[in-house]
């Protein structure tokens, strides 16, 4: 073998290992707190009415050496997941997409009803009370983390 094909193998078993180790097990309602945000009491809010979206709440902080930004969320197994605000716009309440949430070192961020929250569309019709569902954050950068949210009915204490 001559040497660019040898680095080339080497580099991709080296790169198969260092993948391996991004991906550290974590406790259900622990985030990887490799990328320094921590993920806690995480739910997912079923819509009292099938079909409509469900919303994500939970309270996030981050501990990085340095600022980084939440691009986006997704849900496993629905249809769309979009980073959401509920802000004030001529004199009224209104909810819509937000930016990338900006994180600096010992930020702590809440998603609760009637400001930053996640929306789940499509979620499948399976995803019951009591259930968890994995919620993935991309970060700038492209890296990415999981976590569980626990499932609550429509009704539940949010």
């Amino acid at each position: 073998m001559n040497k660019w094909a040898i680095a080339l193998v080497l580099g991709l078993a080296g790169g198969g290992l260092t993948a391996c180790e991004k991906t550290p097990e974590a406790p259900a309602d622990e985030a990887d707190s490799v990328l320094g945000i921590g993920i806690d009491n995480a739910r997912l809010v079923l819509p009292p009415v099938a079909g409509n979206p469900a919303a994500i709440y939970m309270d996030m902080d981050f501990s990085g050496d340095s600022a980084t930004a939440v691009r986006a969320a997704s849900v496993a197994g629905a249809e769309k997941t979009e980073l959401h605000e509920t802000s004030e716009w001529e004199g009224k309440m209104v909810m819509g997409k937000m930016g990338p949430l900006l994180l600096n070192p010992g930020d702590e961020v809440s998603f609760e009803p009637g400001g930053k929250h996640i929306m789940v569309f499509g979620l499948p019709d399976t995803v019951q009370p009591d259930q968890d569902v994995e919620v993935t954050l991309t970060v700038a950068g492209g890296d990415k983390m999981s976590f569980a949210a626990k499932v609550q009915a429509a009704g539940a204490e949010r």
